[in-house]
């Protein structure tokens, strides 16, 4: 891996009303460096992380520069897929993953890789919609409830929709049994579809859409494209999102994650040219994305977050700089074996394919080092799914041919 080091200046939340400024250098280091780097294996890699120095901000709340990144082991779950979009696991194992085109796939308790029947006659899969985000129900064991968000082709127009399913004991096919959501907007050859469902604790669901390319719907009340929703199982409004609207001012939101042992939810989305960003979400929080500075025209050359026209605007934790990289999501590393990157954020990369690591402040409102690990080593990297008690977590990659859902647990020692 060749040396880089790449310096960036950006705007970063503090208490979510002011910024300060923050370096965050970060360093990729060769394999014969102390971050332990080796080169893959054909059974179970050893990936290593570039280290990363940053200059923390003196009035950064819980600043703590971590040590290097631990080298990672990665192992093949499931292959032969063809983008697969989100990945979950039931309590008793099975994994299951579900192809933007359309396929549900599962690698089951004693490990057999096979199809799940399930009724996709009204999808709409164009450009970057079909099927996407799933998530299940808190109460899964007793309900098998399983969630999808995905493309539906209507008899008046299309939308985006969330659909709730079950699936019998032993895994053979899923059930439709209703609509929570059915009005999120779809763009004609489904660009920016979002779409990510964060099943929450208390049994609501979060869900991340995106704007449609259309320059008025990330500030439109009126309209759920750029927006994070939060509605209680039966698709009603929770109490802080009228209209189910938690937060707007949304580009495309693909990636939602609870930091453990808080509160806090986090959203990733998708910059134009430049920007991705990571957001700390606060109900009624306006993100500050308005692309429509040219009466009807989509304009990307404008900020993503825009505070000039946007008054009150939130400032991103974090934010690619440029070019983007593409983020289509986020999760967290759990566990004592992550030591000092224990609770950073993790974020998956389709165009610069890689991980992104972010060590943040106590209260998430920055961040405080970055590390880069997996560059190039799998191509475009999709979606993260917190696995098993060993602090790994699953990630889906998203080249087309031959996808993988891919286990990424750290290495100890």
């Amino acid at each position: 891996m060749n040396r880089t080091i790449r310096c960036r200046r950006q705007e970063l939340l503090v208490k979510l009303v002011s910024t300060v400024g923050i370096v965050a250098v970060s360093a990729c280091v060769l394999a014969a460096c102390s971050s332990g780097e080796t080169q893959p294996q054909v059974d179970a890699p050893q990936v290593g992380a570039s280290e990363s120095a940053s200059l923390p901000s003196p009035d950064a709340p819980g600043t703590t520069e971590p040590g290097p990144l631990p080298s990672l082991s990665v192992t093949t779950v499931l292959d032969g897929l063809d983008k697969p979009w989100d990945v979950v696991v039931a309590p008793d194992g099975t994994v299951l993953t579900g192809e933007r085109s359309g396929r549900f796939v599962i690698r089951d308790a004693a490990g057999v890789q096979r199809e799940l029947n399930a009724d996709l006659g009204d999808l709409y899969a164009a450009g970057e919609t079909g099927l996407m985000g799933i998530a299940l129900a808190m109460d899964f064991e007793s309900s098998r409830t399983v969630f999808t968000c995905q493309g539906r082709q209507g008899s008046d127009e299309n939308s985006i929709a969330v659909v709730s399913w079950t699936v019998d004991p032993g895994w053979t096919a899923l059930t439709r049994t209703g609509t929570v959501v059915d009005d999120i907007p779809v763009a004609d050859g489904g660009r920016h579809g979002g779409c990510r469902i964060l099943a929450h604790p208390d049994g609501t669901l979060y869900i991340g859409t995106g704007d449609n390319a259309n320059p008025t719907f990330p500030q439109d009340r009126n309209s759920l494209g750029g927006k994070v929703l939060h509605v209680n199982a039966d698709g009603t409004a929770a109490a802080d999102a009228p209209d189910r609207i938690f937060t707007l001012g949304h580009r495309n939101v693909q990636g939602l994650a609870i930091r453990p042992g808080t509160d806090q939810i986090f959203e990733v989305e998708q910059g134009t040219s430049r920007d991705d960003e990571l957001n700390l979400l606060v109900p009624g929080g306006n993100y500050g994305y308005r692309p429509d500075r040219r009466s009807s025209v989509y304009d990307e050359s404008v900020p993503m977050t825009d505070p000039d026209r946007v008054p009150g605007a939130l400032p991103a934790v974090w934010s690619s700089g440029d070019p983007t990289i593409a983020t289509p999501d986020v999760t967290f590393a759990d566990g004592e074996q992550w030591g000092s990157w224990n609770g950073a954020a993790v974020i998956s990369s389709q165009q610069g394919e890689k991980l992104v690591f972010l060590a943040l402040s106590e209260d998430g409102t920055e961040y405080v080092a970055e590390a880069e690990a997996l560059v190039g080593t799998y191509g475009r990297l999709r979606s993260l799914t917190p696995f098993g008690s060993d602090g790994g977590f699953l990630l889906t990659t998203d080249n087309g041919s031959d996808d993988q859902v891919l286990l990424v647990t750290p290495e100890v020692g």
